[in-house]
């Protein structure tokens, strides 16, 4: 995952090559990083992808 600055919009950017479809932005990091977590639930659910609960 990566986050940058857009000076345009004045918002951070959170994108990732690893989870298709990741694009959240906000206006501070410390909003960011929710919102971020929550997009990577939504996303891998939406893909099928299942995340283990119990420890390996």
């Amino acid at each position: 995952m990566r986050a940058t600055w857009d000076d345009e919009a004045e918002v951070w950017v959170a994108t990732s090559n690893d989870i298709e479809g990741l694009a959240v932005e906000s206006d501070s990091m410390e909003k960011l990083q929710p919102k971020v977590m929550a997009a990577v639930a939504d996303l891998l659910e939406l893909n099928g992808i299942r995340l283990r609960s119990e420890p390996f």
